[in-house]
This record gives structure tokens, C-alpha cells and sequence, in this order.
């Protein structure tokens, strides 16, 4: 069955056994439906949102009237359609009109209720991933070998390119508490490869690497040169599969929040921490002593506000 045909028999699909209308998911859960399991860019994302906060309308537009109720150009809405599946966006809003149709006249404040609870629905994406992280993390064998191998590497560099470069900050931030040289890479190209060259050089033998979508060529390009030079990678990403992955030696996967316009790092955040934990359970007498000698300078130099 054709992609947009599998995605129009989705959207009028119903609760199996039954044929009520009451077993019928709710409009906006069908247009969800349509968009989710899709990797889009957060342009794409704005145009999935317009279309489902104004469904009954945006159905029924030409492509250059949505192209300008969203802001972005035609192409990009036919780029989204295809994204999303669709052959381009006469198929999209073939899918999308039953929909529209069927939320006419909804139940008293059900979509209105759906769409006020979208953030909601995007913390409940995040719990799910929470979830899944810990239910990883039963078996912390991986994560404990991973990080006592970082603890080990002297100097440590932590890269992060693009938009993981905030998730590398605050690694790197925190493993100098106990750390004795964490060194951090945020920008790609010659750069990345001249800081990685200087590592190993140092005597460095670990690199970590944070990888979050959407995934750059610099990402990879940075990986590739830290194998040319000599250092292991342990890849901390959102997917285990592709060329991120099979360049690394070591490999720590935790899903993004994707229901929102830019992503969100709940259990990737939670995942780094873990692995902070475990550097410092690999070493817990250098751990304690660097913390103990933070925590003196902290106090001499008044780095805090008193609580």
C-alpha cells in the first residue's frame, strides 16, 4: 500500500471492535498520528502545529495561502509533506479534510481542551522517556564501564557541536568537580581537529561526544578525526543506529522530547548525570577531595549567595 494511502487509512482509522463514534480518537490525536514518528526540523514542526491548532481551516487552504498563514515558502511545505510521508501536499490535505470534516462539530471543549494541553502532552512525551531510561538503566553495567574509562582519561575532552553543545557544557562543567582536566570541544572543523590532536598529545585516550538531533556532518567529521588521532569515542545520542554510531566505540542512547518546536533533554540530561555519577564512584578518594577543595575555594571566595 502506497505511503499516502497507509497514512489516509490511519487517520480515519477507529478503535478496533467498535464502531461508535465514542471510539473514535479525538481529531487532534489523528493529526498527530499523521505527523509522529517523523524527524522534522523546527520549521517543519511550526507548520505540523499550525495545521493542527487550526485544523478545520488549514485543511481546506491552497499551498500558498498555508505557505503564508505559517511564514515559511511553498517549497518547505512540500518538503514537510514528503517528511511526513505524503507523495506532496495535495495528498497531505487529501488525508487531512476527513479529519477537519469529523472536528466540525466536536464535543463541547474536547479539541479546544486537547490543543489548551499541548505542553502537557509534551511533559507526558518526556515521562515516557524518562521511563524508558530507566528501565536502561536496571542493568547500569554499560554506564558504569563507560564512565570509569572517562575517569580514567587524562586529559578528558567533551565535544558537542551545534545544539549539543549546551549538553557538553554542562558535562564538562560539572567533571571538573572532580576531574582534574576536562577539556571541551563546541566548535567543528579544524578547530575540533587541532583541540582532539592536542589531547591526545596530553595523554588523553577518551573523548565524549554528545550528539542530539538534528545530527551535523561536523558531529561526524569531529569523531572520525578523534579515531584518526588515537582516542576512543563514547557517543551519547538519541539513536543507536546510523554513522554517529558505527564510528563509536562505546555508545549511550537516550530519546528527545519532539513534541514541542525545538527538542527537549529530560533523559539525556538525566543520562549525563548518571554518567557523572559514575566517574565518580570509578575514583571515589580523588572525587572527595576535589569536591572537599571546590567547596573550600567556593567559601574563600564567596562564589554563592548565602541561602
Amino acid at each position: 500500500m502506497p505511503s499516502d494511502q497507509r497514512a489516509r487509512a490511519q487517520a480515519a482509522a477507529i478503535t478496533p471492535g467498535s464502531g461508535s463514534p465514542a471510539a473514535e480518537p479525538a481529531p487532534t490525536d489523528r493529526v498527530l498520528a499523521l505527523f509522529g514518528g517523523h524527524r522534522l526540523s523546527p520549521g517543519q514542526r511550526r507548520i505540523a502545529q499550525y495545521i493542527t491548532d487550526h485544523l478545520t481551516e488549514a485543511a481546506f487552504l491552497s499551498i500558498t495561502d498555508l505557505a503564508e498563514r505559517v511564514g515559511v515558502s511553498q517549497p518547505s511545505v512540500t518538503r514537510f509533506a514528503a517528511s511526513v510521508g505524503f507523495s506532496g501536499y495535495p495528498a497531505l490535505r487529501e488525508a487531512l479534510q476527513p479529519i477537519a470534516l469529523s472536528a466540525a462539530a466536536p464535543a463541547p471543549g474536547a479539541d479546544q481542551a486537547a490543543r489548551r494541553n499541548e505542553l502537557q502532552a509534551a511533559v507526558d512525551a518526556e515521562i515516557e522517556n524518562l521511563e524508558s531510561l530507566r528501565r536502561t538503566l536496571a542493568d547500569p553495567g554499560q554506564v558504569l564501564d563507560i564512565g570509569r574509562e572517562l575517569a580514567r582519561s587524562t586529559p578528558l575532552t567533551v565535544l558537542g557541536l551545534r545544539i549539543s553543545a549546551a549538553l557538553a557544557e554542562y558535562f564538562a562543567y560539572a567533571a571538573r568537580r572532580i576531574h582534574p582536566d576536562v577539556r571541551t570541544v563546541t566548535r567543528g572543523g579544524s578547530v575540533a581537529y587541532d583541540a582532539l590532536l592536542q589531547s591526545r598529545e596530553a595523554g588523553g585516550s577518551w573523548v565524549l561526544a554528545f550528539a542530539m538531533p538534528r545530527h551535523a556532518h561536523e558531529t561526524l567529521g569531529a569523531i572520525r578525526a578523534a579515531r584518526s588521532a588515537g582516542l576512543k569515542v563514547a557517543l551519547l545520542t538519541d539513536d543507536a543506529l546510523g554513522p554517529l554510531a558505527e564510528e563509536a566505540d562505546a555508545t549511550l542512547t537516550s530519546a528527545t522530547g519532539s513534541r514541542l518546536v525545538f527538542d527537549s533533554y529530560a533523559a539525556p540530561g538525566v543520562l549525563s548525570a548518571a554518567l557523572l555519577q559514575a566517574m565518580a564512584d570509578a575514583d571515589p578518594q580523588r572525587t572527595q577531595a576535589r569536591l572537599e577543595g571546590y567547596e573550600h575555594a567556593a567559601e574563600q571566595h564567596h562564589f554563592f549567595l548565602e541561602s
